[in-house]
This record gives C-alpha cells, sequence and structure tokens, in this order.
C-alpha cells in the first residue's frame, strides 16, 4: 500500500492531480495593490509541481508581489512610484518622474500588459510623443520607462527590459554662454549691496546650487578654519518645501572657503545679529544663513529673482542661477585647476559631468592651448 502524503501546513499550498494527469498547485500570493490572491502553477510530475510551490512560498516570505494575471503599465507604474520610487529617492527626482508617468506614459502605454510590451510599442511612442512634444521630452519619458521596468524585472514581473532595446532621441546640447569675467565682476560690483550678496558669492566662487544656497546652516560654516560644508538642500516641489541630502559628493564634502567669500559671510552675520537684537521675540532662529528680515528661511525661486533683478540692473545678460556653475567650472578650467578637482569643488558624481557637460573653456584658453602645441611642433630645428 502506497504510503499517503503529509497535508502541507496552512498557508503552504496545496497540490493537486488533475484530470489530464498533470498536477497542479495552488498557492495564495501577494497582489501588487496590497492584497491577497490564490496563483496556481503546473507540472507533468509530483516533484516538478512541488518545487514551484516552494518557489511561490519564497517570495510569499520576501513578501514580493506575484500578480495572477499580466499587469497593465497603468497599474504597474503608480505601484512603483509609491513603493519603489518615492521612498529611496529625492522628491525632486520622484515628482518628476511622476509628471511623465501621469501625462505621458499612462495615457498612451498604459494598457499595455507587463509581458506583452514591445520593441515596436515603445518605438512608437516615443516617435508620436516627439512629435506632441520635443525630443528631450521623449528621452526623459524614455529614462522613466526604462527605470520602470528594470524593477519590473527585479519583481520578477517581466523577463526582460524591453525600453533598453530602444534607442532614446537624440537630443541637441542646449548652447551655453555663462557670463565671462567681467561680466562677473560687474555682477558682483553690481549686487555688493544687495541682503543676498554673501549668496550670490557662493554661488560663482564654489558653484553652489540654489537649493544648497538657501539651505545653508551656520553651524556648517566655520569662517575662523574658512570651511564650509553642504549637508543639506532646500526645494519646493508641488507647492510643499522640504530639506533633502544634496547632490553628487556635496553631503561628503568640506571644502575651503575662498577669501572673496568670508568678508561677506562676515557681514551676513552681523546682520542677523542686528535683526535678531532689533526684532527680539519676533526672530525666529532657524540657524540658516540666508533668511528673511525676521529670521525665516528664504523661498529658493526668490533667490533667482533677486539674482536676475540684480543682473538686470546693471544692464548684463540675464543668465539662470544655475548658470554660475558653467561659469565656476570655466574659469577653474581657465585657471588650470585639473578636472578632478573641479570635479571635487562642484560635487559632481562622475568626472564626466564635469567634463561633458560644465567645462566650457573660453576662447582665450583655448589660443593658448593651441600655441602650446605650435610652439611643440616648431621646437625642432630644420636641417
Amino acid at each position: 500500500m502506497a504510503t499517503q502524503r503529509k497535508r502541507n501546513p496552512n498557508g503552504a499550498g496545496t497540490i493537486t492531480q488533475r484530470s489530464d494527469g498533470r498536477y497542479q498547485a495552488a498557492v495564495y500570493v501577494l497582489q501588487p495593490d496590497g492584497t491577497r490572491a490564490r496563483k496556481f502553477a503546473y507540472g507533468k510530475t509530483w516533484a516538478e509541481c512541488d518545487a514551484k510551490r516552494r518557489a511561490l512560498l519564497d517570495k510569499v516570505d520576501n513578501g514580493v508581489p506575484v500578480p495572477t494575471r499580466s499587469m497593465k503599465l497603468s497599474e504597474w507604474l503608480p505601484y512603483w512610484l509609491d513603493n519603489i520610487v518615492k521612498p529611496r529617492r529625492m522628491k525632486t527626482t520622484a515628482a518628476k518622474y511622476e509628471v511623465h508617468v501621469r501625462l505621458y506614459l499612462v495615457p498612451m502605454l498604459g494598457s499595455k500588459p507587463l509581458e506583452s510590451l514591445g520593441v515596436a510599442d515603445v518605438r512608437r511612442f516615443l516617435v508620436q510623443l516627439e512629435k506632441k512634444t520635443s525630443a528631450a521630452t521623449a528621452k526623459e519619458s524614455h529614462r522613466v520607462l526604462r527605470t520602470a521596468l528594470t524593477a519590473a524585472c527585479r519583481e520578477e514581473l517581466v523577463s526582460r527590459n524591453i525600453a533598453t532595446l530602444v534607442e532614446p532621441p537624440t537630443v541637441a546640447a542646449r548652447e551655453l554662454s555663462p557670463w565671462s569675467l567681467d561680466e562677473t565682476l560687474d555682477f558682483l560690483a553690481a549686487a555688493r549691496k544687495d541682503p543676498l550678496y554673501a549668496a550670490f558669492v557662493l554661488a560663482i566662487a564654489l558653484g553652489f546650487r540654489r537649493g544648497e544656497v538657501v539651505g545653508l546652516r551656520w553651524e556648517n560654516v566655520d569662517l575662523d578654519k574658512r570651511e564650509i560644508r553642504v549637508r543639506t538642500q532646500r526645494q519646493r516641489v508641488a507647492g510643499e518645501v522640504y530639506e533633502d541630502d544634496p547632490k553628487g559628493r556635496r553631503r561628503k564634502q568640506t571644502l575651503p572657503l575662498p577669501a572673496i567669500c568670508v568678508a561677506p559671510l562676515r557681514w551676513q552675520r552681523m546682520r542677523q545679529a542686528a535683526d535678531r537684537d532689533r526684532l527680539g521675540e519676533i526672530w525666529e532662529d532657524t540657524g540658516y544663513v540666508f533668511t528673511t528680515r525676521t529670521g525665516k528661511p528664504i523661498e529658493p525661486r526668490n533667490l533667482y529673482r533677486s539674482f536676475t533683478r540684480v543682473a538686470k540692473n546693471a544692464g548684463l545678460r540675464v543668465v539662470r542661477l544655475h548658470d554660475a556653475r558653467h561659469g565656476t567650472a570655466t574659469l577653474l578650467t581657465a585657471a588650470g585647476v585639473p578636472p578632478r578637482v573641479v570635479m571635487e569643488i562642484l560635487g559632481h558624481s562622475q568626472i564626466a559631468v564635469t567634463m561633458n557637460v560644465y567645462t566650457h573653456v573660453v576662447q582665450d584658453t583655448q589660443r593658448e592651448a593651441v600655441s602650446h602645441v605650435d610652439r611643440l611642433l616648431r621646437s625642432r630645428p630644420r636641417s
């Protein structure tokens, strides 16, 4: 008499033999929306079916969702945003992803099941989106889709990332024209009496981003040792102001303060102390370097508004505040600073960013480089 197999404990699933001779395993698994549903697996033998049952149970134990049907992109993308992107990425990144998901990916590809999404589907989507918007927008949507499908591969919802097989649109590099040295000096001269003069000097001399400037605290500034650290940045996304870690390598950096920054920062600290004494209890001691007259941190957008106002009043070309970083890289490069050091000062995560995006060497430096080549080629006397 054959030995009867023991029943699996509750929650371990069941295995039964079908009328066609195959074996069927049934296991309750986690769904992407947090519910539980019954998932079936089949095998020609009991052992094959049991192996599939155990594989499903391993995913249950590890909290990995196993959809009982092919999930559509319109279901996966919101789940990916809420459970993978938002808990792990910066809010600015999550907000940018959400825009592409809401405006482009779900309306144009959302009805496609993950498993049946093909190369032709992605290619048609990119062509249509580029016609509707721009090549830059289509390229960014491609990147968002590729990232979302990479996460789907990790959770074993699809076997491969179709988006990696489609080349994104080519985007022409934006021609950047940061201020020259003379224009920079004219701006600093015009801004000297502005309450945010010290902020402008940090943006120009050290390439600080807007969020890094308005998120700077006095505890991270040592004027005696002439050192400065960037530990937070302040951003406004979807109407909410929040603090986040700085981008790239900034959080690990302690930078030396150029002499041109020390005096403006001392003046800023004295001005705040005078406001604190004058306002008394009205003053809010937030610890930020750049504040309103009552001590509250300034709005990130107001820094750019002041920057633009000073430039216009000085009769200068209006550039983005972020272009001050381009100018910093150009000035450092023109001064002969090695690219690796420029990368450290600007807080880039990769040297390629410094070399390919920010290093816009001025014409005089190009002439000097060519003259070196000319001198070397003419160094051997003619026979």
